[in-house]
């Protein structure tokens, strides 16, 4: 990285250095939903916001929720504060959150057409002004990670019109009409490369892409609708911004992790909670790096249950890269001296 022009010191960036593949010891150590709910200054703020997305698409309400977990942990990375959403978005569906159910999107795709969709791609701007406030804000040593849903993911919502469990809506339409579900596989790829070559303009160091759904597919469908749209849009990315790194992380994706990491082009890949860290050290490239993977529920237990659960997290990968992380988001209920426990012991001071 390089000097400033007051100083011949270069600044290091651990996680940064790590998604390059250079392993540290103790590991770099971030938390996906780090800022959100679990944080008693986010509820003050969110309180003072009309709702959720008043939050997202206020630049300076954003940035702040993005940097208050900094101010009391001992993070290496800060994640944008925002929402895979903003790309169906701004690809022309009307969003909202309803209290207690989660995100809608209407009109569904699954009875409605993506060309009558009107876009909207002023709801990207916001998001790169919460970038650059963040940016401008953050110390040199923490890398900046962007973010986006994965097509396939975000597709499960376009179609649905809202989260499912089994995403049996889009799987059926995936299935039964494959030219019409590409269609919207390769609109939401075209928004996406925008939205993220608009992040790394403003400021991010590292993307991540989100794919929370991808264990719902059957292997081939993995494959046509999880591996190949990633591989694409990690293609274009790099030819944009090669030196930017991807983290994939393909929650539920199993067995398939293995394929994923070969063939999607991306630089580091996420493990969720259900993913055995020694058989992914044995089976993932070797040299790749990888973050995770810790249990949202061992973190809420503490105590030697979390002791146990890190101690056997680190020491899965002897050698490999690797960024201590949860296996999906923080829980709301988490108490604090859990998330100060988790960094102690991840930094080798417990």
């Amino acid at each position: 990285m390089a000097s400033s022009p007051s100083s011949n010191v270069t600044t290091d960036k651990p996680l940064l250095a790590v998604l390059r593949g250079e392993r540290r010891d103790p590991p770099p150590l971030w938390m996906m939903r780090q800022a959100g709910r679990y944080l008693p200054e986010y509820r003050a703020l969110r309180a003072t916001k009309d709702g959720f997305l008043g939050m997202a698409y206020d630049p300076e309400a954003a940035a702040e929720v993005t940097l208050q977990p900094l101010r009391r942990f001992a993070f290496d990375g800060a994640i944008l504060f925002s929402d895979i959403l903003i790309v169906p978005h701004a690809i022309g569906q009307h969003l909202e959150f309803v209290a207690g159910e989660g995100p809608r999107l209407s009109p569904p795709l699954m009875n409605s057409s993506l060309e009558a969709l009107q876009p909207a791609m002023e709801h990207l701007d916001p998001i790169y002004g919460t970038v650059r406030r963040v940016k401008a804000a953050l110390s040199p040593e923490t890398t900046f990670l962007g973010f986006a849903g994965s097509p396939w993911t975000v597709a499960t919502y376009m179609v649905a019109g809202q989260g499912s469990r089994e995403q049996s809506d889009t799987r059926r339409l995936a299935y039964q009409d494959p030219a019409r579900f590409q269609a919207i596989i390769e609109r939401i790829e075209e928004v996406t490369l925008q939205y993220l070559t608009g992040q790394v303009e403003a400021g991010v160091d590292a993307l991540q892409l989100f794919d929370s759904w991808s264990g719902s597919l059957a292997p081939a469908e993995f494959e046509r609708w999880v591996i190949a749209p990633t591989a694409r849009l990690v293609a274009a990315l790099k030819q944009r911004h090669p030196h930017i790194p991807i983290i994939g992380f393909p929650k539920g994706a199993g067995g398939k992790l293995a394929a994923y990491a070969r063939l999607t082009g991306i630089d580091a890949i996420g493990l969720d909670e259900t993913v055995d860290p020694v058989w992914a050290d044995a089976e993932l490239p070797p040299g790749l790096p990888v973050q995770g993977n810790l249990d949202p529920l061992a973190l809420i237990a503490g105590g030697e249950t979390l002791r146990h659960a890190v101690e056997r997290i680190r020491n899965a990968f002897p050698t490999r890269p690797h960024i201590f992380n949860l296996g999906h988001g923080i829980q709301q209920d988490t108490p604090i001296a859990h998330v100060e426990q988790l960094v102690a012991l991840v930094k080798g001071a417990a």
